[in-house]
């Protein structure tokens, strides 16, 4: 990644349907909401754009919402890119407890042309995980009409990037009860 510069993107307005409505972006592991342990990972954005409600855990975040809120992670990131500034985009989701900065760095060291994408144990894309050029997201953007992310970042052609899992993987997301649950007990204790 030319220059190093880089703006996060943080989605955290979903409806969290599997979660039974609940706010999963202020849900605590370890100690700490999921956005705040995402937030950590980007810390050396210029800026942090939060697609979302307002959260206090993340102070110096620009928050912006979706029109309608809850539509999509494709509107979501219209949205957030709006802010963006940097030629340089990461964008995540505001679930991933286990993701730090040596991840995020990994994934910005490794992008080419077309961004990088953080691959699981089964070499499956994470759209919600990885960076951008910015330019190439917004013309992307321009000329998309559908709602699914693998639809639209795709065909940018990211460098797959495949970290080692250990049992606290960068990937790991906290869709479901089980999964906040599974994380909370494998998560180091956050201690400000």
């Amino acid at each position: 990644m030319p220059g190093g510069r880089y703006d996060a993107v943080l989605l955290a307005g979903g409806r969290a349907r599997r979660l039974g409505g609940a706010d999963k972006p202020g849900a605590e592991v370890g100690g700490r909401p999921l956005i705040g342990w995402v937030g950590g990972a980007v810390a050396d954005a210029e800026r942090l754009v939060v697609v979302g409600p307002p959260r206090a855990v993340l102070p110096r975040a620009i928050v912006v919402r979706e029109d309608p809120p809850g539509s999509g992670p494709v509107p979501a990131l219209r949205a957030g890119l709006a802010e963006v500034r940097a030629p340089w985009t990461v964008l995540l989701a505001a679930d991933l407890p286990f993701l730090r900065p040596d991840h995020v760095a990994a994934l910005l060291d490794a992008a080419g042309t077309g961004g990088a994408v953080l691959v699981d144990q089964d070499g499956r894309e994470q759209w919600l995980a990885g960076c951008w050029p910015t330019a190439a997201l917004r013309e992307a953007l321009a000329a998309y009409g559908g709602a699914s992310l693998r639809g639209l970042l795709g065909p940018l052609g990211p460098v797959p990037v495949a970290l080692p899992a250990g049992e606290r993987p960068p990937w790991y997301d906290c869709d479901t009860p089980d999964a906040l649950l599974h994380a909370d007990r494998l998560a180091v204790p956050y201690d400000p």
